[in-house]
């Protein structure tokens, strides 16, 4: 990571700130037939009026908080964001403020190197390659269902899950987005997720619990699992565990749609095989930053001040609004307050 160019840009942006101010279900896009004379435009909260989704798609978002798009994005595409991954596995290529993650459970390990360390980039906002995802039109179509025409990319990941080392490590706890996210409001942010590959239970797909989108955000912190949990795994502290759930089985290019209010996370890959994903945050433009101050995003807060010391040599005055000012780019329209 060329940290001398990350920090003074982090600099200007504060600069530019101021300062002042249960059962398993297989999941599929939409379930059961949704007769049109039971639902009415005006009671829509979570989409907006566009000609893109049907009303039996818009409907099952509504009650359902995702939606799956099948063969969305191109083998074509898919496979160059594959070759650009291996580039930054192989150090080949290194985007200016790309976090690069690995596995708690190998992080130590002598026998893993390159792709088979790295189990996930994000920020990859200064990757023209990689952000090309952001800016696909068959995506940004769908987005602008949720946002509306003016659209920022908020945060990106290309995820590579590893085969688990036996320790369970390779789980990502239930948890909810907006937890994360210091902007408001919930429902003009989405986040769009894409299977490189075909994705089920064996090697880790996203489990989700359906409707949960409309309930509030909950308080977060590490589980309590024996095997370890992976830097930034929060998950959710109370949630009902008989609540369904529905793991999303999907082929490579489907591309799933979802609420930052949903609780979802992911099992543990069983196989020997890495399972890769690559995702957005959007939000609208008009959408505007809040302080998490005395809130239960505080905890996550104070983490990520912590790695922006570390990785760029800035105080913990940094708060998290200003990370995602810095993480943030205008995909499509004019940028308000974002």
């Amino acid at each position: 990571m060329e940290q001398s160019r990350a920090a003074p840009r982090l600099q200007v942006v504060l600069g530019h700130l101021g300062r002042p101010s249960a059962r398993a279900i297989v999941g599929h896009p939409t379930s059961g037939t949704i007769s049109s004379a039971s639902f009415h435009p005006q009671q829509f909260q979570y989409s907006l009026d566009n000609n893109v989704l049907t009303l039996e798609q818009r409907k099952f978002y509504e009650e359902n908080g995702y939606l799956v798009i099948k063969n969305l994005v191109s083998d074509a595409d898919i496979q160059r964001f594959r070759n650009e991954f291996e580039k930054i596995c192989r150090k080949e290529v290194k985007p200016l403020g790309l976090t690069v993650m690995r596995d708690v459970a190998i992080l130590k390990s002598e026998y893993a190197h390159g792709e088979k360390m790295i189990t996930k980039v994000q920020d990859f906002q200064e990757d023209k390659e990689l952000f090309r995802y952001c800016t696909l039109p068959e995506i940004l179509k769908y987005v602008e269902c949720f946002t509306g025409p003016n659209i920022m990319a908020m945060h990106t990941m290309l995820i590579n899950k590893p085969p688990d080392a036996g320790k369970k490590t390779s789980r990502h706890p239930l948890h909810q987005d907006l937890h994360y996210f210091p902007f408001r409001p919930s429902n003009l942010i989405v986040c769009a997720w894409t299977a490189m590959e075909p994705i089920d239970r064996n090697n880790g797909c996203l489990v989700v619990l359906p409707g949960t989108h409309r309930g509030s955000l909950k308080p977060h912190d590490y589980p309590k699992w024996e095997g370890g949990v992976n830097k930034m795994f929060h998950g959710i502290q109370d949630y009902e565990e008989n609540t369904a759930r529905v793991h999303l089985v999907m082929e490579k290019g489907d591309t799933v749609f979802f609420h930052p209010l949903l609780i979802h996370g992911s099992g543990r890959n069983k196989t020997q095989g890495f399972r890769k994903a690559i995702s957005c945050h959007f939000a609208s433009a008009d959408c505007h930053y809040i302080s998490v101050k005395g809130t239960s995003q505080e905890n996550i807060e104070k983490e990520v001040g912590g790695l922006a010391n570390k990785l760029y040599g800035i105080a913990n005055t940094v708060d998290l609004k200003d990370i995602w000012m810095f993480r943030a780019r205008l995909v499509k329209g004019e940028r308000t307050n974002l």
